[in-house]
């Protein structure tokens, strides 16, 4: 147990969150650059191969945009309801494959990008089927191509959800690398399991708890602002988006 009045306490706690706090935005932020990455895309193509999408007809055949369709829409579903712990063991044999190791924060960003991609990949869908179909309409009359409607007016248009979406990816993936630390994983949860709970520190547990919070808070708080700037729901009533001319 470890003992508060201890001259070298404080110090020591500041040192082990501070490495802790370093870990943890370490492993978000590389895990929710490739969820972007990746993700956004996969969305994307998630929403185009449905009936009536813009790629519903990839290489000229329904039939296969269909199976694209399914395939995603299964890998979504599947990533989304596999619990996280079990998850995360189950992808020891290829996070050493990818990483050499299983312990530490670069090997804990497999799983944490596993589990946000097929979420984040659900927050693209919705926030791409909220865009006007009819601006869609009109870009394909100007004669845009499909990768320029999904350049140019897709993502755009919803650019505010998508925001929002990514924050409260994020927030996911925080949560998630807490978890890692019951496995070696680092971060702030590899604190409060080595500190908090093994060695009985209440103020480690309580410190823990803060620092997640308040790196959340600030998160959010970012995102919000930045969704509130590009919302196009702010236009004065009576007016509408109107589709890029450089298309």
């Amino acid at each position: 147990m470890i003992d508060p009045t201890d001259p070298g306490f404080w110090p020591g706690l500041f040192q082990v969150l501070l490495v802790g706090t370093g870990e943890t935005l370490y492993m978000v932020g590389v895990a929710l650059l490739l969820t972007v990455l990746i993700g956004l895309p996969l969305g994307i193509v998630l929403v185009g191969t449905e009936r009536g999408g813009l790629f519903e007809a990839p290489f000229g055949s329904i039939w296969f945009g269909h199976i694209v369709n399914r395939v995603l829409e299964f890998i979504v579903n599947l990533g989304r309801s596999v619990p996280f712990i079990i998850l995360m063991v189950a992808l020891i044999p290829f996070t050493r494959l990818v990483v050499g190791t299983f312990i530490g924060s670069t090997a804990a960003i497999v799983p944490l990008t596993i589990v946000a991609i097929p979420f984040f990949a659900r927050m693209v869908e919705i926030a791409i089927k909220e865009v006007d179909a009819g601006l869609i309409e009109a870009a394909e009359s100007l004669g845009a191509t499909r990768w320029q409607i999904v350049a140019k007016v897709l993502v755009p248009e919803s650019l505010s959800t998508l925001i929002l979406g990514l924050s409260t990816t994020v927030t996911s993936i925080i949560n998630f690398s807490a978890m890692v630390g019951t496995v070696a994983g680092g971060g702030l949860g590899s604190v409060a399991v080595l500190y908090g709970y093994q060695r009985y520190s209440t103020i480690h547990m309580v410190a823990v708890i803060i620092l997640i919070f308040v790196i959340v808070m600030i998160l959010q708080g970012l995102a919000t602002g930045l969704a509130r700037r590009f919302s196009h729901r702010g236009r004065p009533a009576g007016t509408r988006a109107s589709v890029p001319t450089a298309i």
